[in-house]
């Protein structure tokens, strides 16, 4: 999986390394048990601060997303979702607000927004549970 870093995005790297890599496991181009680049080998590649590598998969972690194995490096963590089904519908509904009042700001009508959904969809691994 190649990475790559925007300089002149308002977007900070680090957040935009995050965005990557989450949405990769999310499409399942990154399978859990798949190794992520050392900081220091990433960091050289992409020319930026080991400390934002560093940052990028320290969050990770804590989200879930990564896990380390000391000695082996950093991997895609296994699909565990201890968050109860309703702190997931609340977080998801407010998510779903903040989509649906950038896409009325952006001047998408009902039927734009849910044909985008629609195709969108199928571009990720959905888990089944």
């Amino acid at each position: 999986m190649e990475f790559q870093v925007d300089v002149a995005s308002r977007m900070p790297i680090y957040r935009q390394l995050r965005s990557q890599i989450r949405q990769a496991v999310a499409r399942a181009r990154l399978q859990p048990g798949d190794q992520l680049p050392s900081v220091r080998e990433l960091s050289a590649r992409l020319v930026v601060n080991p400390n934002t590598i560093a940052r990028v998969y320290t969050e990770l972690e804590r989200e879930g997303v990564l896990n380390t194995r000391p000695g082996l490096g950093v991997f895609v963590a296994e699909l565990h979702n201890d968050t109860t089904k309703k702190a997931r519908r609340q977080r998801f509904g407010e998510l779903l607000d903040e989509f649906l009042t950038e896409a009325v700001h952006l001047g998408l009508s009902g039927d734009e927004v849910l044909d985008a959904v629609a195709k969108g969809v199928t571009k990720f691994a959905w888990q089944t549970q």
